[in-house]
C-alpha cells in the first residue's frame, strides 16, 4: 500500500508541475490555447491570472514532493494528507466552477493518493 501511495503521490505531483509549465509558459503559445480551447486573444487576456494559478499549482507540487522526502515518517504522512487534501479542494472547486472532467484529471489521482495513503499508515 505505502509503495502504491508513493507512486500515486508522485504522480500528482508531476502533473501539478506540468499544469505550472502550462499555466505559466505555455499558455499564450499553440498548446496552451489547445488544450484550453481559447483563441490568442483570450490567452494574452487571461495570461496574468494562468500564470498565478500556474503557480499556486507549484506549490502543490513542491509540497508533495517535500512530503515524499521528509523526515521522520510521521511529519511526512502529515504533509502528504495535507497537501493531497489541497489538491483535493481544489479540484473540486475546480470542478463546480470551470469544468466537472477536473474533479477526473486533478482530482483523481489526489484521492486515489489518499485513499492508499491512509490505508498504508
Amino acid at each position: 500500500m505505502a509503495i502504491l501511495a508513493t507512486i500515486l503521490i508522485a504522480l500528482t505531483a508531476l502533473l501539478h508541475a506540468g499544469f505550472l509549465v502550462l499555466e505559466m509558459f505555455l499558455w499564450t503559445g499553440p498548446q496552451g490555447r489547445k488544450v484550453f480551447r481559447m483563441t490568442p486573444e483570450q490567452a494574452e487576456a487571461t495570461r496574468v491570472l494562468a500564470a498565478n494559478q500556474g503557480l499556486y499549482n507549484g506549490f502543490l507540487a513542491a509540497g508533495l514532493v517535500w512530503s515524499l522526502i521528509a523526515s521522520p515518517p510521521e511529519f511526512a504522512v502529515q504533509l502528504k494528507l495535507f497537501f493531497l487534501v489541497c489538491v483535493i479542494v481544489a479540484a473540486i472547486y475546480g470542478a463546480w466552477s470551470v469544468k466537472p472532467r477536473i474533479l477526473l484529471v486533478q482530482g483523481g489521482p489526489a484521492i486515489l493518493a489518499l485513499v492508499f495513503t491512509l490505508l498504508a499508515f
